[in-house]
């Protein structure tokens, strides 16, 4: 398998550093560059931090790379404002999507959230959908969109109302079962393994989008084992070449062979 090069918006935030970790950690990534405001914790030999305003952000910044995972996303708590909210959440990624295009970065993988819709009445929702409309507009050769449920896990930073939903979910996730388990929480280290994967072994779709339960069922395929065929490609007879014979090959297998019953 050829090695890989990556690059992370956002990896101050929960799931960014678990993100990072994760490919820094795997055989696949040689290297890792990440852009943030401010310095991270984590080292690691394969790791290169570069701090940038996303203001200023400019397409030289931006390595050469084979994926760029954006990571981005704030709280109305944190933002103070809506207009603040909307630069983090849908300003920025379109910006550096775009950056990222003419850069020639051909996978861009981004987290959304489920619910997503830009004519949605809830602001937070409408944000999002916005920015994955914004998104697809651009005609990235390759686009990942991400759309977690809740996200649980240890943040730095305490929130309430996600510290209470997050408890309920420990209660109810068990009993989500068939087809209520699309409803489960999803821890961020859940997230960031999916991402991880998906770009590894993941459908390479003009736009894919992987909901709650595309995340839950995330793993690594082993070498000699068979990719399962992505449900849009299972009747798409111009990439299942492989089920079809040859006429003529048929024929020689064929011939001189006795079917009679």
């Amino acid at each position: 398998m050829a090695k890989r090069t990556a690059i992370v918006i956002g990896a101050t935030g929960f799931t960014g550093q678990l993100l990072v970790k994760q490919l820094c950690e795997s055989e696949e990534y040689v290297a890792v560059t990440i852009i943030a405001r401010r310095n991270i914790t984590y080292t690691h030999a394969k790791l290169e931090v570069k701090i940038r305003e996303f203001d200023k952000l400019e397409e030289r910044d931006l390595e050469i790379a084979d994926d760029l995972f954006c990571c981005l996303g704030t709280t109305m708590k944190r933002a103070k404002t809506r207009e603040n909210f909307e630069k983090v959440d849908l300003e920025y990624p379109l910006r550096i999507a775009s950056l990222a295009k003419k850069r020639g970065i051909h996978n861009f993988y981004v987290i959304s959230a489920a619910g997503s819709n830009k004519k949605s009445p809830f602001f937070y929702s409408r944000v999002k959908g916005k920015m994955e409309q914004g998104l697809i507009d651009l005609k990235l050769p390759h686009l990942s969109i991400f759309r977690p449920s809740l996200l649980t896990g240890g943040r730095a930073e305490f929130r309430l109302g996600e510290r209470l939903a997050e408890g309920i979910f420990q209660l109810i996730n068990p009993i989500l079962v068939g087809p209520f388990r699309r409803l489960r929480a999803i821890e961020g280290k859940r997230l960031a393994f999916a991402m991880y994967c998906y770009a590894v072994q993941g459908s390479r779709n003009h736009v894919r989008i992987y909901k709650s339960i595309d995340i839950q069922n995330a793993r690594v395929i082993e070498e000699n084992e068979e990719k399962p065929i992505p449900r849009e490609e299972l009747f798409d007879w111009s990439k299942r070449k492989d089920i079809f014979v040859e006429a003529e090959k048929l024929d020689e297998e064929t011939k001189g062979k006795d079917f009679s019953v």
